[in-house]
Formats: structure tokens, sequence, C-alpha cells
């Protein structure tokens, strides 16, 4: 193999390459992918954080005794919320799994749970250390089920609220349904917005959902009978009988639907072949999805190996996200806490702050939201005080290890040296794509 394609294969499918690591895996970059699907790391930079329901339970007691000092615990979540993003940022950086740390973004933004809802926010990192990642190579179902019962999603798309307008509890509070939770799962989780389904189905689920919420006390998941919407329901075409498991066979059902096949699978291919997919990309992945039963290593493996996902080197913008990390894997990491302020600060400076999308649908994965005359100055901007900062003693030989130069790029940094070569890479068309 190539030192082109050792370099398509660390930039597509990992987070970037740093200096040796093309020479490293340039014999067999496909089967440096594979045996990460393989042998996936658990990153020791997330081990101690805390889990969502002791965090959930922290802020009951910090509400409760804020009716005596109002700005007690606002800098102790800030300071959990930044942790968690610094771990998070610091995985990715310094992983041996760089492709499952790609994973794990990826998922993590189609089940977007953003940090814009003020309450979720200190749960977001456990969000995806609890509900996406331990999922990324297993099958859909099993993550579309973790991600449905988590407090960060419950409390995101208001579920915890929603109440059955028959229940028990809906007779005697006169409240009724939240169609949220319902509506994003079946129109950005599984369907699509194009995946057959209306109004009537959105209801439908929406009863079906009710009674799933937080336990106020222990801050974990719950099923509240007297909150659930009783009677039959009808939904995609099939009757629904009631009761907690109709949620479980609802989700199962979607998970399974050919619907969901193909929405995932464009998904996929788009992050990972190009922003307009090759259909016969989109076609297998979508066929492996069913005849698998949404094995998601199934479908990665098989993105790993098709023709049509190598054969567009750069077709990929990076995000603000892919070039921070992609950035401190080549130049590497600093140590101390302003150096985590300033990874997570810069992702939000170039416009993607960490976990924080506008809206459910999550960060956009096409060029064009990131080529915007706005982005690319500040994308200039941040490389030049970067390369300041960064770039005195940076030869531009190393760009040879990082990235394909063509000839115009090639041209620009002959002859330069330290900071103006750090940033005639950072700002080359090469680096900013992948």
């Amino acid at each position: 193999m190539s030192k082109e394609a050792a370099l398509f294969a660390l930039t597509r499918f990992g987070m970037g390459a740093a200096p040796g690591e093309v020479a490293a895996i340039a014999a067999d970059p496909r089967g440096w992918v594979l045996g990460q699907l393989d042998r996936p790391m658990a990153p020791p930079e997330l081990a101690g954080l805390p889990d969502h329901a002791s965090t959930l339970r922290r802020m009951a007691e910090i509400r409760k005794e804020r009716k005596r000092d109002p700005d007690l615990g606002k800098d102790e979540m800030r300071r959990l919320a930044m942790a968690e993003a610094a771990a998070r940022t610091r995985a990715a950086i310094a992983s041996p799994s760089p492709v499952v740390e790609r994973l794990v973004r990826f998922w993590s933004n189609h089940f977007t749970v953003s940090t814009q809802r003020q309450q979720v926010a200190p749960i977001t990192g456990a969000f995806e250390r609890e509900a996406i990642r331990p999922h990324v190579l297993g099958r859909f179902h099993d993550m579309l089920r973790a991600v449905t019962r988590h407090p960060a999603m419950l409390a995101y798309l208001d579920n915890a609220q929603s109440i059955g307008p028959n229940s028990p509890a809906g007779q005697k509070r006169g409240k009724g349904l939240n169609e949220n939770l319902a509506r994003e799962i079946l129109e950005l989780h599984t369907l699509g917005v194009d995946g057959g389904y209306g109004q009537g189905d959105v209801e439908a689920f929406a009863g079906i959902l009710t009674g799933w919420t937080i336990d106020p006390e222990g801050g974990f998941f719950r099923y509240v009978p007297n909150r659930h919407e009783p009677g039959a329901k009808m939904l995609l075409g099939q009757r629904f009988e009631g009761g907690e498991v109709e949620t479980e066979r609802a989700l199962l059902m979607l998970s399974r639907h050919p619907s969901t096949a193909r929405f995932v699978a464009a998904k996929l291919a788009r992050h990972f072949a190009a922003d307009d997919p090759p259909p016969a990309l989109v076609e297998v992945l979508a066929r492996t999805f069913l005849d698998t039963d949404g094995d998601l290593l199934a479908m990665t493996r098989l993105l790993v190996t098709r023709a049509e996902t190598w054969s567009q080197p750069l077709a990929k913008m990076r995000s603000p996200d892919d070039l921070v990390i992609a950035t401190a894997r080549l130049i590497g990491l600093e140590a101390g806490d302003d150096a985590d302020r300033r990874l997570v600060q810069s992702m939000a400076v170039l416009g993607q702050p960490v976990w924080s999308a506008p809206s459910p649908a999550g960060w956009p994965d096409r060029a064009e939201t990131w080529m915007a005359p706005e982005s690319l100055m500040r994308r200039l901007e941040w490389a030049r005080a970067l390369a300041d900062r960064r770039g005195r003693s940076f030869a531009a030989q190393e760009a040879q290890q990082v990235i394909a130069a063509g000839p115009a790029t090639r041209q620009a940094l002959e002859g330069a040296r330290g900071t103006d070569a750090l940033f005639l890479l950072l700002a080359s068309r090469e680096f900013q794509r992948r």
C-alpha cells in the first residue's frame, strides 16, 4: 500500500496523522483500521468521571441549597463540564483506537443531546460514555434503547414530563403528551424525515413512550405506570396494547425497519465516503444493516473494505472538532488546566463547542456548513495564533508526514520555517480536509 493510502486511513477513519504514524501503518492501512475494530481500547482519560445518576443527585442538592445561596454550585458544574469536554478531546488525541473515537463522535451526533438545554449540560458527557460508547461496535437496537432510556435524552427531549392524558396522573393533573422525543426518534434517530410515518404515528408513539421518566431521588431511569397512556395505539400499522413492554417492542420494530436501514446507511456513507455518497455504497450498507439485524461492527467493516469509501481522498471537509484534534496529534498535547481550557475553547472559537449542537439534528456533516466566509476566516485566525504560540521549532519537512501535499502547498511550504511553516500547513487545503 502507498503512503497516500496510509494518510487516507489515518485522516478519514482515524482522527488525523501524528508524525511517524504513516510509516508505521503504510504496509497495511486497512489492517490498521480493522484491527482497532477487533481490539477497541478504553480511553484512560475517561476514568473517574461521575455517572449521570450521581451528578443528577448532586444537582438536586444544589438546587435545594440555592435558596440560601443563589450562586452555590455554579462553578462546580462548570468545572465538571470542562473536565468532561477536555477528557473527551484528550482521549481522541491520544487514543490508540482513533477509529473508535470517530465512531463515538458519529453516533453521539446522530443521537444528539445538547448542552444548550442547561438542565442536561452536566450529564452530556455521561450520556456519551454510558449510552453511546459501549454500543458503537454493537447492535443499533441496543444503542437506540440505551439512548432512549437515558435521563439525558429523557430530559433533553422532554419525555420525563410527558404524561398520558387518560392515565391516572393525567386525569388528576390535567396534563398531556409531549411529542418531542417520539418525533425526533422517528425523524432523526430511526426512519428519517421521509421514512413513511405521519402525525398519527408521532402521537401514537408519544403515548407509547409515556411513563419513561427519571427517578427524582435516585437520578436514574424508571417507568411510572400511572403516567402511561392506557389503551391500544397504532404505530406504523401495528397495534400496541399498553404497558412498559410496548415501548420496548416499538423500539425493536423501529430498529429493524427498512427506512431505518436506509437512513443510517446514508448517514454513515456520507460521513466516511463523501457529502453525496455513492448510491451503491448506501445500498449495500442498508442491506447489511437488515441482514445482520443492525450489526454496526459489520457495517463499519464493510465501509473499510469497500472501494467507494477509498476512492475520493479529501472529499470531506474537517469539522472544527476534527481540525483541533488533528492539529493536536500533529504538534503534541500540552499538560495542565490551561491547556485543557485552550483545547475546549478552540472548538467554540471555530464554531463547534463540545456537545452544543444547535438542535436535536446535531452538527451538519456537509462541507458547506464549515466553508462559509466567516468560518474560514476563524480557521485562519486560529491557525495563525496557534502557529505563533507553538510553531517556533516546527520544520516544514514534518508536513510530509501528515498530508499528501499538492503542488501549490509544496511550493508554499518551500523555504518556510517555524511559525510560518506551521501556519501554511494548518491553512493548506490538504490539512483542512480529510
